[in-house]
C-alpha cells in the first residue's frame, strides 16, 4: 500500500502517529489487551502499525479503559486517529470513516439466571451493567427502557460485577464475550442482538484532510489483507470484514 502525498502531515501534524486504543482483560474486535510486559496488543494495534509503516512515522499508542473516555479526549488534541464503534452521540465529537467490522451486542447473564432471551431483560427491576459512555450502554438504555442501566468504567470492573453477581445482565458485543466466558463459569450470552454497528476509523472533529487519509487507508487495508490478518491473529478467524464503502 502507498500513502497519499501529504498524508503524514494531514493525519499526524506532530510528526508522530498517535493512535488511541481501549484496553480490556480479554480481546475483542474493538478492545485490545496487554501482553506480559504491559505492551498493548490486538487488532487496532496491528492496524495502527500498518498505517505508521505506510506513512513512515513513529507510532505512539494512547491507551484508555473504555471508548467513552477515548471519545471525550478527541477535542484535547492528544490523539490523531482511532478505531471504535459508530453512533450518533459519538459523531458529535469525532468524524467517522469506513467500518472494518460489524459488531452485534447482546447480554451476558450470570450462572443460574432465569433470563433466556434479550426481550426478557426489558423488565422493571432488571439491573443492566454497561461500560461508561459507550454506544452499547446507550443502546441498552434505548432498547430496554423499563430496566435500570448502570455504567461502569471498564470491562475489568464489569467482569468483577458479573463474577460476584452484582447485576442481572451485562451489555457487550458478542466478540468481546468470547474471551470473558472462560472467566465467568456458568454464565451465558443471550442469543441474538439488541444492537448492530460498525467498528470504524475515526479522527477528531473537523479535520477533513486527516479523515480523507484515514478513510483511504482503511479501504486499502480491507482490500490488501491487513485487516484480515489482524482479525485472524487476534483469534477471529473467518470473522467477516465490513463491505467496502467505495
Amino acid at each position: 500500500m502507498t500513502a497519499s502525498t501529504g498524508g503524514a502531515g494531514a493525519l499526524a501534524p506532530t510528526g508522530t502517529l498517535r493512535v488511541a486504543i481501549a484496553v480490556a482483560p480479554a480481546p475483542s474486535v474493538f478492545f485490545c489487551t496487554k501482553d506480559e510486559n504491559g505492551a498493548p496488543q490486538g487488532i487496532a494495534v496491528d492496524i495502527a502499525h500498518a498505517l505508521a509503516d505506510e506513512l513512515t512515522l513513529p507510532l505512539e499508542l494512547v491507551v484508555y479503559p473504555n471508548s467513552g473516555e477515548l471519545t471525550d479526549a478527541a477535542a484535547s488534541g492528544v490523539w490523531d486517529i482511532t478505531f471504535m464503534p459508530q453512533d450518533a452521540e459519538r459523531a458529535k465529537k469525532v468524524d467517522f470513516g469506513p467500518a472494518y467490522f460489524i459488531i452485534e451486542s447482546s447480554y451476558l447473564v450470570p450462572a443460574g439466571s432465569p433470563i433466556q432471551a434479550i426481550e426478557e431483560v426489558n423488565r422493571p427491576g432488571t439491573h443492566i451493567v454497561g461500560i461508561f459512555n459507550t454506544t452499547t450502554a446507550r443502546s441498552a438504555r434505548r432498547t430496554a427502557p423499563l430496566a435500570m442501566v448502570e455504567e461502569v468504567r471498564s470491562v475489568d470492573e464489569m467482569t468483577e460485577r458479573a463474577r460476584h453477581g452484582q447485576g442481572d445482565a451485562f451489555a457487550l458485543s458478542h466478540d468481546a464475550f468470547i474471551g470473558l466466558l472462560p472467566k465467568l463459569p456458568g454464565s451465558r450470552v443471550l442469543p441474538g442482538h439488541f444492537q448492530s454497528v460498525g467498528v470504524a476509523v475515526a479522527v477528531p472533529k473537523d479535520r477533513p484532510g486527516a479523515l480523507a487519509v484515514a478513510s483511504a487507508f482503511i479501504e486499502r487495508a480491507k482490500a490488501s489483507g491487513v485487516v484480515r490478518t489482524a482479525l485472524d491473529a487476534a483469534g477471529f478467524d473467518g470473522a467477516p470484514i465490513a463491505p467496502s464503502d467505495a
